[in-house]
């Protein structure tokens, strides 16, 4: 689909030099001399690289075309993840690399979307909150009562963050998955 250069946003995927690039940064030019052009960052989906491009304001993009499909997380073999569609029951299998730290939440039969760009997987986003069990954690230092302060603790999973002192070992707890944070208790 094209779409012209001032419509680009922040985390569009666009196709350009015969690659998928999502968008950094974006910022759009109007100076005094000349026309407007739109400054854009860009980070190449398959090689990691980055790219500063500068478009001009009437200059057509395409916008690539992505298909988000449900699936269920089934279990981890190596290095890889494999997933199944709920409704075609097909099975996929994705690279750690592409999941990147957020494999670590994963859990047996949770629901996550994952993003295709011609038939291949580029992204998996997990629920915005998933639920941990908390393996270790500090004791609390008698006549801290200062609400805002917080403590360590260790989930089963790994993943070290900062609890409330009230929680304990083998306690539920509610994770964000965008900034690993602890939510609420379960």
């Amino acid at each position: 689909m094209k779409i012209i250069a001032s419509d680009i946003r922040v985390g569009m995927l666009i196709e350009y030099k015969n690659d998928l690039w999502q968008v950094l940064k974006t910022q759009h030019v109007k100076p005094g001399k000349g026309g407007a052009f739109a400054q854009v960052e860009m980070k190449s989906v398959s090689k990691n690289t980055k790219l500063n491009e500068r478009f001009r304001s009437s200059e057509n993009i395409e916008k690539a075309s992505i298909e988000e499909i449900k699936f269920n997380y089934l279990y981890k073999e190596g290095i890889n993840f494999f997933f199944i569609n709920p409704v075609s029951f097909d099975q996929i299998e994705i690279k750690g690399e592409t999941i990147g730290e957020k494999s670590k939440l994963l859990v047996e039969n949770l629901e996550v979307s994952i993003s295709f760009y011609n038939d291949i997987p580029i992204s998996v986003d997990l629920p915005n909150q998933v639920q941990c069990k908390v393996e270790t954690t500090d004791s609390v230092i008698k006549g801290q009562t200062v609400s805002s302060s917080y403590k360590p603790a260790k989930l089963y999973n790994g993943i070290n963050i900062q609890v409330p002192p009230f929680i304990e070992a083998d306690d539920e707890i509610i994770v964000d998955t965008r900034n690993f944070e602890y939510v609420r208790k379960a």
